[in-house]
């Protein structure tokens, strides 16, 4: 069985829902129905206690049904008891309570009073949810139109079984039992009298009962239209109402007087419906028992002593009247006597003539109609009353035996009352204002009371006026023959109600302009007003006369007239009304009169406002009749405030009120007067002069009217309240009219403050000023402001629903706060300025904190939604400009109450079932709102409080416990729980996603949020994925709101998860089981384990063996329809209002007023929402509309009618349009947040990574080229594509085995993960489609241009790069067999396929592509030439025949990057970031220029050299890039070395690859152009090439000694062309030789340790290339130019000096000695890597990790990582190493062969020197013979090296030594014969 809590949250659903219920809503709404179908036949009626059970409970276990034991303490034991007794509720049922109240509330730490107080809130709460769920049936059968005909068929039937089965019955019962002193009633005496409510409000248990009461008897009346009453349900309602009518009394409440009313009208509605609802072939229920007749005539005619009970019977009486004369004629029309007898007649006469004698009219009026607790009642069910009553009266007014009676009525009535004259003085008549009770002799008349009654009930309903014929012939029988002005004022009075429609308006008009009455017409008011003007006017022009008196009965009939005349011009047809009244004039004549009465003044400025609002055209015309007639306003001192008044008194408005209306304590007439200007000054629209010619007005309503409103006596509080509104509306205005300028600063005296606001005239006074001036102080306004909302809104609630003046209070609460409001708008602008006299508002509210609770606590005031909108701001100003509001709210107590206000109001507003249109005014969306403004506010604030943090400690320190506290943070997981009704609710749902994710954000909430939203009892992050996440948008043209507001929910929720894995503590149990499910939610889908159904299982556990390939199954990931949902076309936002103006004189009027961007605080028509949208405000916008037109013509007037419907419906769209783009791209950024975080760092814990990625990376770059993705959005996409490409480079890397083996092969280091060629034909292909989408931006571009360029290097490597081919090779011996065998060659075949399909697949688009990313390589910004020089780079690296080269020569663009290099130059402003980019361009297009000479070898180089490459390099001025001395350089080293790496090594480089054309040329052919050009560039860089030459080599880092190389391979390759040397280069190099050839070995091999790090291996390889490029260029010198070298140094040779340059043969032998201890050293090492490879497996975690260490790669690992990762890393970093040492071994051997030959020259050419010390000249230099004991101790140190070098082994060395051996045997050869000569 449903609860009823479910069950009316389905009807709720399916029947109060803004869209009809859909078929799946309707099966369930009758599924629910059918099953809880005995709780409603046993209304309310519960199993009683049973001895046994009490004796189970006090057994301390019981069993409750489908669940185990449940163990009791005392405590339970005890509540449960209690429970029981005073609830009469079953023992068993009392613990079952008990444990509800556990899962809602959370019982430990709880008193047992809290428990019991919980649980009997819980037991109620259940009762009124089957209560509310009847009623909701009930109404939507009766009531509601709209819904299915076959539901609410289904329904009545339903509910007809029901109420034939009892149900009525039983609720006539629960009617008297609810009102009884007992446990199932009201509670005994010894009953707890307060319970908990649903929101954890205290509340009394009687006031809880009583509402439940109130609930049955409408149920009553409602059951009363589906099933017709029985005769004993009518005679039980009616003994019922009797009993419940005599304990009415003055004490009342409001609920009591509304439940007796639903059992009156009950049976007045049983009788009028069962006596008008019968047909020819059904009769009446009732009338067809005439036992039934008799016995309830006799009923009625029982007296009774009770004047209350009399007058409630005799209204039944009337009833049953009516419903005895309508079966009567039904019966005689019918023939038949068998339900009518002659004695129904004899009733009928004697009802009438008691309802006449007793006046039930009168009664019907007076204690029903017109009290508050009628006016207060139900809506729908006072449309109800009010509709049947009308039933009631048009029967009666129809019936002929009523007829009679009418007219009888009349005539007693026009006898007996006063004649329409009085001559009473009028100054003696105080009790003769207007007032329904004014005299007892009216109060008399019944046929007063009838018109009065139809006024009544027509003034509620008048669309039940609406061909109501029988009413007009009443009216037109009531209106003839007055005789007295009672009578004439009553049916005037009736004719202004009927007058309420426009129907009714234009026939009332008709009947006073024509003939139908002789004496009423609008001839008698103007007549009657033109008479007295003329009158008084005589009097005024007669010497010493006196002013006529003004008659009672005049007075009254035309305050009467004008009620009417109000009326119809308030509600006449637009069209006709403007014709009806040319000249109003007369309405002003007689307001100057002392003697006119003041409620006739008032009824005259009441009928002049209602013209003014119907016709703001005469606002000029009113201001000048109320200057030349009405009474002035002189200005003077308050009533009191000085001793020196006037002494001539004038009649002015301050006379009437303080002299004439004070004494009568009545204020019609001021009333009205504040009424009529505040109308006048509403309709002004020129606030330049900022309310100055209004200050007088402002000083009266100040000093006269509001100040003392509370020290007058008022004979009605009604008139006290309006006077209250009516000033109030005035300051509001004042304050939301006119703003503050710079000026008003000035005005403030500062030096003498004291004074200034006395000494102020009124001429310099602005009501503006004065109005902030009397609150930034504190006085007058302010207090009876603040003692207008001291009472607080328990005192609002008391008045509002038991005073008519309730509505007129609520006013006058709502106008206040927007006042304070306002000030708190303006306050502190002045504040600064005007202190200390004048201070900031919230100042001034400090000082009582009791003003600031009440302020605050107007939350809970439930019946004006305004009213809470007010208190909720001024909590977000008060939290925001008062630092100790927390603690003055602790320290006040009203902490607590608070909290639950706010948890009240934002429940009770996620429960409402009404749209509202204006998300700025939905109180759910404000509540939440505050608490996201403030979270970010120092602590404790506002937020911390209402979510229930800990406010008394450290917020970071609080548990939270959402269902042990009643809070806002417990109403708003409920509603993200439950997420119901979405289409109300749907900004709730949004904002409260907000919200947490803000409180997840915040440093001091995340960790108690997070572990909550973690813990398992709310699973939140996992909850919402399925139900919001991947489910359909609602359709544009559907719901456009509810589409916008589902992609924020949705955009919200991936923020948090994405949040919660980027910020979740793994070590935590709770945070890991959540991220792993977020991920296997998002990314592996729905996962079903075999055998298991307990949860989803983590991506951790899947294994990817081939055994277990059933254990999962899964399905489409949910972050593909994630990505689906948000991909669909944005709406249109462009502005294309031009084409909706029709008259093109608006046109750019309207274009002014969309162009100018203020905002509305600004008098601009933007405004920000509350989602940060700019958006055109609606109603400012429209006002500035309005404001194009002078009003000059009707013409003009409709056409810009028109103009503005359409621009507001275009401005209307136009916001949702934006709105729904900006959450489109909401929703993209919170989908991009989560992908890319997860893939960041969660990535490790997912299974098939490499699938996911590459399913995501499409997914990506197919919505980015979709047609339907905007440029924002394709910007994201890019961002997402490129960190997918990212983690697919990394993924190519990581073992490939499973995850379960801790052993590493050669395999997992050899292969890398690569995706196949057509899942990386499919990236590229997608690629190049978003590249080339229509479209574009430079900045989306550049994002897709590095995911061009992340591509191309995954797909460069099938292998992984950092492993050498020799050590491949090695590692895969040829011939090996098994599953890890590698088929290189087969590896480079797939490669070179990949290559070529990514070149044809680009080749397809190569003109648009190249036509785009060439523009951008020569017009983009620095950045985007840089990157696109970089794609021009990777196109040139795939290229094939040469096909990319000749379009960029075609284009110019090689010529355009040569010309752009060739322009750079030093100066100070490339410290700037701007000329570093333009740098990395520079080098940019370098790059591009040395990939064509590197990928076309010499062709590219001839290519570059034809268009004059080295010419234009040779114009580059790059001296200033290299320092002047070494103390700069020393500054500035981080400067030079980016500008050395980033402009001069990029030129040497390319400068170096068009040397290569040097080898084709002759080597004496000095002339040659590309040497000559060379040379050139090098003279041109002398001082670059000689600071090079020049450095320490020592000394150098890796990019000194690449420049070195660079230097030194360019001068090799061409300066031996040179024939002069006078640059001193020779030198230069000979000096490096001798120095570098004389280092030690230790200098080359700097690392000694088996894994040197990664800078020391470089360093070292670099040394020994720079040594191999100076012994290439000393064997040129030896062999091409016949250069000699010494063996030693000679200190006796005169030539010293010079040859100490030169290096000599010793060093050169010092040379080949440490590249032969390098040589044994890195074979040796290799070897020992390459075993130790072989064996990783076998090597302990310890040793593993000391080789990590060795390697210094702990960056790689965390202590967590298993032992297989380790070994991974190990054998990677191993190989590397051991490749560094294969690629050391094959530059030492060739170093060691140009020394090996170069000495052997020498020693080749010394055998022929002759003895004799004869020189012969070498090069160009004398050169002396080397002496023999130099030779023989040269050959002695030679001999042991080339031993060593003998015995290398190939095997070690990994390379062919045959000829290497050979030239060893020659040299050793000779080396031996020198040695022994």
């Amino acid at each position: 069985m449903d609860s009823p809590k479910h069950l009316l949250s389905t009807i709720e659903s399916a029947l109060l829902g803004p869209s009809p219920p859909s078929p799946r809503e309707r099966i369930e709404l009758m599924h629910a129905l059918r099953s809880i179908s005995s709780l409603f036949q046993s209304l309310l009626l519960y199993p009683p206690p049973k001895a046994a059970d009490r004796f189970q409970v006090q057994s301390k276990e019981v069993r409750l049904p489908d669940s185990p034991p449940i163990s009791l303490d005392d405590q339970d034991v005890q509540i449960a008891l209690k429970l029981s007794n005073d609830l009469h509720l079953n023992e068993i049922d009392c613990v079952r309570l008990l444990v509800s109240t556990n899962q809602e509330w959370g019982l430990l730490g709880r008193d047992p009073l809290e428990i019991y107080r919980l649980a009997a809130g819980i037991w109620y709460t259940e009762r009124r949810h089957l209560l509310d769920a009847l009623y909701t049936l009930l109404r939507a059968v009766v009531l509601d139109q709209d819904f299915d005909v076959d539901l609410v068929a289904d329904i009545h039937k339903y509910l007809e079984d029901l109420i034939n089965a009892g149900l009525r019955q039983r609720m006539i019962s629960l009617m008297k039992e609810l009102n009884r002193d007992e446990p199932a009633g009201r509670g005994g005496p010894q009953a707890e009298h307060h319970i908990r409510d649903s929101k954890g409000a205290l509340v009394e248990r009687q006031a809880v009962v009583s509402r439940e009461r109130l609930v049955v008897g409408h149920c009553v009346v409602l059951s009363v239209l589906i099933v017709r009453t029985s005769a004993k349900d009518v005679k039980d309602v009616f003994s019922v109402l009797k009993d419940c009518a005599a304990e009415l009394n003055g004490s009342s409440g409001t609920i009591n007087c509304q439940a007796v009313f639903s059992l009156l009208f009950s049976l007045v509605i049983a009788f009028i419906s069962d006596a008008l609802s019968t047909v020819p072939d059904k009769a009446s229920v009732l009338s067809c028992d005439g036992h039934f007749r008799r016995d309830f005539q006799g009923l009625l005619n029982i007296s009774g002593n009770d004047p209350k009970v009399d007058g409630f019977v005799n209204v039944v009486r009337f009833a049953w009247a009516m419903h005895l004369m309508l079966t009567q004629d039904r019966s005689t029309a019918r023939d038949t006597s068998a339900s009518s007898s002659p004695s129904d007649l004899e009733n009928i006469y004697s009802c009438l003539e008691v309802i006449y004698s007793k006046n039930a009219f009168q009664f019907l009026l007076d204690k029903i109609l017109r009290t508050a607790a009628y006016q207060n009642d139900d809506e729908d069910m006072i449309y109800m009353y009010n509709a049947y009553l009308h039933k009631l009266l048009t029967s009666f007014l129809s019936h002929p035996l009523a007829r009679d009676k009418v007219k009888e009525m009349k005539e007693k009535a026009m006898g007996a009352l006063s004649p329409y004259s009085v001559n009473e003085p009028y100054e003696n008549k105080h009790d003769t204002e207007m007032d329904s009770q004014k005299t007892s002799e009216s109060c008399c008349q019944p046929f007063v009371s009838l018109m009065e009654l139809v006024s009544e009930i027509y003034q509620k309903e008048p669309e039940l006026l609406s061909g109501n014929e029988v009413l007009w012939t009443f009216v037109n029988f009531a209106g003839e023959n007055h005789t007295n002005f009672h009578t004439l004022v009553a049916f005037l009075r009736m004719l202004s109600t009927l007058a309420s429609s426009q129907e009714g308006a234009s026939k009332v008009f008709e009947l006073l302009h024509g003939k139908t009455f002789r004496s009423v017409g609008w001839s008698t008011l103007f007549d009657c007003l033109s008479i007295y003007e003329q009158k008084f006017k005589q009097s005024l022009q007669t010497t010493g006369a006196v002013l006529p008196e003004f008659e009672e009965g005049d007075a009254k009939a035309l305050v009467a007239y004008l009620c009417v005349l109000q009326k119809v011009v308030e509600n006449g047809n637009p069209s006709e009304r403007k014709s009806w009244f040319p000249d109003i004039e007369p309405l002003f004549k007689l307001l100057s009169y002392e003697n006119v009465p003041s409620y006739l003044k008032g009824a005259l400025r009441n009928t002049i406002t209602i013209f003014l609002k119907v016709f703001p055209t005469l606002k000029d015309t009113i201001w000048s009749y109320l200057e030349q007639y009405d009474l002035p306003v002189v200005v003077g001192f308050p009533v009191g405030g000085s001793a020196h008044q006037i002494s001539t008194q004038v009649y002015d408005m301050r006379f009437e009120l303080n002299e004439v209306e004070a004494r009568r304590e009545r204020y019609p007439s001021t009333i009205s007067f504040l009424n009529l200007l505040n109308a006048l000054i509403a309709e002004e629209r020129d606030v330049n002069d900022r309310g100055h010619r209004f200050v007088g007005i402002f000083r009266f309503v100040y000093d006269h009217v509001f100040g003392p409103i509370h020290q007058r006596a008022y004979a009605d509080p009604s008139e006290k309240w309006q006077l209250v509104v009516a000033c109030l509306q005035h300051f509001q205005m004042i304050l939301s009219m006119y703003d503050i300028k710079d000026d008003d600063i000035d005005s403030f005296d500062q030096s003498h403050p004291s004074t200034a606001a006395q000494s102020a005239s009124l001429e310099t006074q602005l009501p503006l000023l004065e109005l902030l001036k009397d609150f930034m102080s504190g006085k007058t306004i302010f207090r009876n402001v603040m003692s207008i909302l001291l009472p607080g809104v328990n005192g609002l609630l008391e008045d509002r629903t038991s005073q008519i003046h309730g509505q007129l209070l609520e006013k006058a609460v709502q106008l206040c706060l927007e006042i304070i409001i306002l000030v708190f708008k303006k306050d502190l602008f002045l504040a600064d300025f005007w202190h200390p006299l004048y201070q900031p508002l919230d100042t001034i509210l400090s000082q009582d904190h009791n003003l600031i609770v009440s302020l605050l606590e107007y939350v809970r005031y439930y019946f004006q939604p305004q009213i809470q909108q007010c208190s909720i701001k001024i909590m977000s100003i008060l939290s925001s400009r008062m630092g100790g509001l927390i603690q003055l709210l602790l320290n006040s107590n009203a902490a607590k109450c608070l909290i639950e206000d706010y948890a009240a109001c934002l429940d009770f507003r996620a429960e409402e079932c009404q749209v509202i249109e204006n998300s700025r005014e939905d109180i759910g969306v404000l509540i939440i709102q505050l608490l996201i403004d403030n979270i970010n506010r120092p602590a404790p604030n506002i937020t911390h409080l209402l979510l229930k943090f800990e406010v008394d400690m450290p917020v970071e320190r609080t548990i939270l416990q959402p269902k042990f506290h009643y809070s806002c943070l417990k109403v708003i997981l409920d509603i993200l729980e439950k997420l119901s009704k979405p289409d109300l609710n749907a900004l709730l749902h949004e904002f409260g996603f907000q919200l947490i994710y803000k409180l997840c954000l915040d440093p001091l909430t995340c960790g108690p949020t997070v572990d909550l939203l973690s813990n398992r009892k709310y699973q939140f992050f996992l909850k919402h994925l399925q139900t919001i996440g991947v489910a359909p948008l609602p359709k544009r043209s559907n719901n456009q709101a509810l589409r916008i507001s589902s992609l924020h929910q949705r955009a919200w929720l991936l923020k948090l998860l994405a949040l919660e894995l980027h910020a979740g503590d793994m070590t935590v149990s709770t945070h890991r089981e959540a991220c792993l499910n977020i991920l296997a939610q998002v990314f592996v889908g729905e996962i079903s384990e075999v055998g298991d159904d307990t949860s989803i299982s983590h991506p951790l556990t899947l294994s990817r063996d081939s055994d277990h390939t059933g254990v999962k199954t899964i399905n489409r990931s949910k972050v593909l329809e994630l990505l689906e949902v948000v991909q669909f076309r944005s709406p249109d936002t462009s502005l294309k209002y031009s084409q909706l103006v029709s008259n093109s004189k608006y046109e750019l009027q309207v274009e002014n007023i969309l162009g100018n961007p203020a905002t509305i605080e600004e008098s601009g028509v933007y405004y920000y929402s509350e989602r940060g949208d700019r958006l055109v405000d609606i109603a400012s916008f429209r006002d500035k509309l309005w404001q194009l037109s002078s009003y000059d013509s009707e013409v003009e007037l409709r056409d810009l009618r028109e103009t503005v419907q359409v621009l507001l419906r275009w401005c209307w769209k136009c916001n949702r349009n934006r709105e729904e783009q900006a959450a489109q791209l909401h929703m993209l950024t919170g989908w991009s947040q989560i992908v890319e975080i997860s893939l960041s760092r969660r990535m490790s814990s997912l299974e098939n990574r490499s699938e996911i990625l590459i399913e995501v990376l499409g997914a990506s770059l197919s919505s980015a080229a979709s047609p339907d993705c905007s440029l924002k959005m394709a910007t994201i996409l890019s961002q997402v594509g490129l960190t997918c490409m990212a983690k697919l480079r990394d993924e190519r890397f990581l073992s490939s085995r499973g995850i379960d083996s801790d052993n590493v092969t050669c395999l997992d280091v050899i292969m890398v993960k690569q995706l196949s060629n057509s899942a990386c034909h499919s990236i590229l292909f997608k690629l190049v489609m978003a590249i080339l989408r229509h479209e574009t931006s430079e900045v989306l571009r550049r994002r897709q241009y590095a995911l061009l360029l992340s591509y191309f290097q995954y797909c460069q490597h099938m292998l992984d790069p950092d492993v050498p081919a020799s050590v491949l090779q090695y590692l895969l011996p040829e011939g090996q067999n098994g599953e890890e065998y590698l088929d290189l060659q087969k590896i480079d075949k797939e490669q070179t396929e990949l290559s070529r399909a990514n070149f044809s697949i680009l080749r397809k688009d190569a003109q648009a592509i190249l036509d785009l990313v060439t523009k951008d390589g020569i017009q983009g910004s620095e950045a985007g030439k840089t990157i696109s020089l970089y794609v021009l780079d990777a196109f040139i690296s795939i290229d094939q025949d040469k096909f990319f080269l000749s379009q960029l020569q075609s284009r110019g663009f090689l010529r355009s990057c040569l010309a752009d290099v060739s322009n750079i130059s030093y100066n100070d402003g490339w410290r700037s970031s701007d000329s570093l980019q333009r740098v990395y361009t520079i080098e940019a297009e370098l790059a591009v220029m040395l990939r064509i000479s590197h990928k076309y070898g010499k062709s590219g180089s001839q290519v570059l050299f034809s268009m004059g490459a080295l010419g234009l390099l040779a114009t580059c001025r790059l001296g200033g890039f290299m320092p002047v001395d070494a103390n700069k350089m020393c500054r500035d080293l981080a400067g030079n070395i980016d500008k050395n790496r980033l402009i001069i090594c990029p030129i040497l480089r390319l400068v170096y690859s068009l040397t290569s054309l040097v080898d084709t040329s002759n080597f004496f052919e000095v002339k040659n152009k590309i040497v000559r050009e060379v040379i050139d560039f090098v003279k041109g860089h002398q001082l670059l090439f000689d600071q090079i030459l020049r450095g320490d080599v020592s000394e150098a880092d890796e990019l000194m000694l690449e420049q070195v190389n660079l230097v030194v391979g360019i001068l090799s390759k061409v300066w031996p062309y040179e024939e002069n040397d006078g640059y001193g280069f020779v030198q230069g190099l000979f000096g490096m030789m001798s120095s570098l050839f004389s280092f030690s070995v230790d200098s080359f091999c700097r690392a000694q340790s088996l894994c040197p790090s990664e800078n020391e291996r470089n360093s070292e390889l670099l040394s020994f290339r720079l040594c191999f490029s100076l012994s290439s260029y000393l064997y040129v010198l030896v062999t091409k130019r016949s250069l000699r070298l010494q063996v030693s140094d000679s200190p006796n040779d005169l030539q010293a000096s010079f040859r100490q340059t030169q290096p000599k043969l010793a060093s050169l032998v010092s040379l080949l000695n440490s590249v032969t201890m390098a040589l044994e050293r890195a074979s040796e090492e290799k070897v020992l890597l390459l075993n130790k490879i072989q064996d990783v497996n076998e090597l302990s975690r310890q040793e593993v990790d000391e080789i990590i260490i060795m390697c210094a790669r702990q960056d790689c690992l965390s202590s967590s990582d298993n032992i297989q990762k380790r070994r991974y890393v190990a054998m990677v970093e191993m190989c590397q190493i051991a490749g560094n040492r294969d690629q050391l071994i094959t530059l030492l051997l060739p170093l060691a062969e140009n020394a090996l030959n170069i000495l052997l020259v020498h020693f080749q050419d010394g055998s022929a020197i002759p003895v004799s010390k004869e020189t012969t000249e070498l090069i160009a230099y004398g050169v002396k013979p080397d002496s023999g004991w130099d030779i023989s101790s040269l050959c002695g140190k030679l001999l042991p090296i080339l031993e060593k070098l003998e015995l290398l082994s190939e095997e070690k060395v990994g390379h062919n030594l045959k000829v290497f051996r050979r030239l060893l045997s020659s040299l050793k050869e000779m080396t031996i014969q020198n040695l022994a000569v």
